[in-house]
């Protein structure tokens, strides 16, 4: 049913302590961005925040810490899939907010995308551990007696995430995947405007039984007192404007606890035109296109929407004249209805607001397309819906238009500002303080490299758009679930999502210190000094159940002859002259004189320490950190010294991967090549007796 024909509004509840509850209050009517019908109360008032916090904590977090990174990533995987078979629901709710199918798709999908994204890169990139190593092992000692290891594991607190309006759903999931990931329980707080898709979401979520009990809660409505109840374990995340988070930053109990707060806050987002750009050019015909969808997306209700349209003076009037006319061809009204591509703003206080912010700006800058006071509406109401034309002006002096650079209209609205040259163009960006993300678009090299070497430091994001990326290009304001999305200054100083950028913010990094054996005790991973065991079985027969850490062979030694190294060269048509050249290689200050291959070294290596009879290790699959020490000349020995680093067995499959310490040295003890052999195992195996009698 479509919630705007409801006839009583039904009660948002949140979802804290494991209960639905509501609030003690009558509660804020939420209505119909579209036709102003009731949709919603939405109230929290009396409600036990500081139970919410210490259920979380209790219940949520022992949960999640006890499931390995690959449990956690797969649990989110079973999430989002089982959501998006119930997606057609979210989508009926969705029109209440103003939201057209394909604003829904980017909120609702693009929520769920999200979280198969996380979880399929924990799974690729994280072991199926519960700590985290974080870079190599330091060595503290000459004898490696002492040495440090830098670990990251999750905070035992809760991530509570303030949310916006604009993004019901992808808002509160790109923020959950990567904290459930981690191992840390969420408070979700959706903006309330909008806040009947977000509950909506959380009781399927709730329902489907998938997540740990006290994984995730809800509030609806004010939220009180909870930021009073936190901790150093916990953190703050929000999303909205500036002035709100400036505000939740400087909380007392946030200041005295240093509790870790990363805020993502609406900037004044630019798009540069290049000056190679001219009309008639891919790039300005693609300029055009994207001003246009970022304007109107959403109805421009998104913290990564184009505000500043930068560029060269000479074009000016043919890009309003261009954009004029592509803006007027956009048909707004009511987001149901086929044939509509821009519905309502969120509410009709919104539009107050968005129209107060456009007479502001036309203080210093011209209205060139569209008429703020009177939409022009396919279908719709204009006194009961919230609906707003796109609007385009024109600052003729950008640098003394001090408005342009300072206050957002959080609408269908951008400001076209002309500049001289380069320089100039990124002058104007930056006055921007700080944003999530910028574009230039331009086919030229040199544009490109000064562009984004002068935008780098004020922005989170660049999108460089030209021709040869137009069809692949997911756009100037599409967040991606790989990259950091955030920025520095006004944009909040925060980052999210990243990839697993975005889980480690919430876990802590700590250095670990003591004697090898003790700390590969702790991580799970072998290190140099730990001890070892030289078995008479060779590890390549042991299967995941029966391998151990710091299971290790050391070879039989083989010489290398000069008959190896020209037929290497001759096999593989690799005659560089260090291996071919006497004289050539004697004149090199690296060499004595002709020396082996080092991917000779590296076969060698493979064949002294491979064990090549059927067994539970089934493929090679890489090579890491591979360097090579000392020459290698004829008439040297080489042995090596293989040792079991790693075991990361993968979850819902029957093997996993083994990380191996790879050392080749020669006749005199010197190091000749270090690196990780990495294969895939099986988890178990026939042994040898059981296979002889098969």
């Amino acid at each position: 049913m479509n919630p705007s024909t409801r006839s009583e509004p039904r009660r948002l509840e949140s979802y804290l302590a494991g209960r639905w509850q509501r609030g003690s209050g009558e509660g804020q009517l939420l209505a119909d961005a579209s036709t102003g019908a009731p949709v919603a109360r939405i109230d929290a008032t009396g409600l036990d925040f500081a139970e919410a916090l210490a259920h979380g904590r209790d219940r949520g977090g022992r949960a999640l810490r006890k499931l390995s990174f690959h449990d956690r990533a797969l649990m989110v995987k079973a999430l989002a899939l089982y959501l998006m078979d119930l997606k057609e629901e979210f989508y009926a709710e969705s029109l209440a907010t103003g939201a057209t199918r394909s604003d829904g798709w980017v909120d609702i999908e693009g929520g769920f995308g999200t979280l198969l994204s996380y979880a399929s890169k924990a799974r690729r990139e994280l072991p199926n551990a519960r700590i985290l190593t974080d870079g190599a092992v330091e060595t503290l000692s000459k004898d490696s007696s002492f040495s440090a290891q830098h670990i990251l594991t999750p905070l035992e607190g809760v991530a509570v995430h303030i949310n916006a309006f604009n993004f019901p759903v992808w808002g509160m999931l790109e923020k959950l995947a990567p904290s459930l990931i981690a191992g840390v329980p969420s408070l979700v707080k959706p903006a309330s405007q909008t806040a009947y898709l977000t509950e909506r979401v959380v009781r399927r979520i709730v329902e489907s039984g998938i997540l740990p009990e006290g994984a995730l809660q809800l509030v609806c409505g004010s939220v009180g007192d909870l930021l009073d109840h936190v901790t150093l374990q916990d953190v703050v995340t929000f999303t909205g404007s500036a002035a709100t988070g400036a505000k939740l930053r400087t909380h007392p109990a946030i200041v005295a606890n240093s509790v870790r707060f990363t805020m993502e806050a609406d900037s004044l987002n630019a798009a540069i035109l290049g000056s190679d750009s001219a009309p008639g050019t891919p790039e300005f015909d693609l300029f055009v296109k994207e001003v246009a969808r970022e304007m109107t997306a959403k109805a421009g209700q998104k913290c990564t929407a184009i505000r500043r349209v930068i560029a060269p003076r000479a074009y000016t009037q043919a890009l309003a004249e261009a954009l004029g006319q592509r803006l007027a061809g956009v048909t707004v009204g009511l987001p149901g209805d086929e044939g509509v591509r821009m519905g309502p703003l969120a509410s009709l206080a919104q539009r107050q607001e968005v129209l107060a912010r456009v007479r502001d700006l036309s203080a210093v800058a011209e209205i060139v397309a569209g008429h703020p006071g009177e939409p022009v509406l396919a279908s719709g109401d204009p006194e009961r819906g919230a609906f707003l034309n796109p609007v385009l002006l024109h600052a003729a002096r950008p640098f003394e238009a001090d408005a342009v650079h300072d206050l957002e209209a959080f609408g269908p609205v951008a400001t076209i500002m002309p500049y001289d040259d380069v320089d100039e163009a990124v002058a104007l960006a930056r006055r921007g303080k700080g944003s999530l993300v910028v574009s230039i678009f331009t086919d030229n090299d040199a544009v490109a490299r000064d562009a984004v070497l002068g935008l780098a430091p004020f922005h989170g994001r660049i999108l460089i758009g030209n021709r040869a990326s137009a069809k692949s290009s997911t756009g100037h304001g599409s967040p991606l679930p790989v990259l950091v999305h955030g920025g520095p200054g006004r944009a909040g100083g925060g980052e999210e999502l990243g990839g697993m950028r975005g889980v480690k913010h919430y876990m802590q990094r700590t250095a670990v210190q003591g004697c090898p054996r003790l700390l590969s005790a702790v991580t799970g991973r072998w290190i140099e000094g730990a001890g070892a065991g030289a078995e008479s079985v060779h590890p390549f027969r042991k299967s995941l159940a029966e391998l151990g850490i710091g299971d290790q062979i050391v070879t039989d030694t083989r010489e290398v002859t000069l008959a190896d190294i020209e037929h290497f060269a001759d096999f593989t048509g690799d005659t560089f002259y260090a291996h071919m050249d006497e004289a050539a290689a004697r004149a090199n200050p690296f060499f004595d004189g002709r020396v082996a291959h080092g991917y000779l070294i590296v076969s060698f290596a493979a064949g002294l320490f491979v064990d090549p009879a059927p067994g539970p290790v089934l493929a090679n699959y890489g090579v890491d950190n591979l360097r090579f020490l000392t020459p290698v000349y004829p008439g040297d020995r080489l042995g090596v010294r293989l040792t079991c680093k790693e075991i990361n067995p993968r979850a819902g499959a029957e093997h996993g991967e083994v990380r191996w310490d790879c050392q080749v040295s020669k006749q005199d003890g010197a190091l000749v090549a270090q690196y990780d052999v990495l294969t895939m195992v099986a988890k178990t195996w026939p042994s040898q007796e059981n296979r002889a009698a098969a």
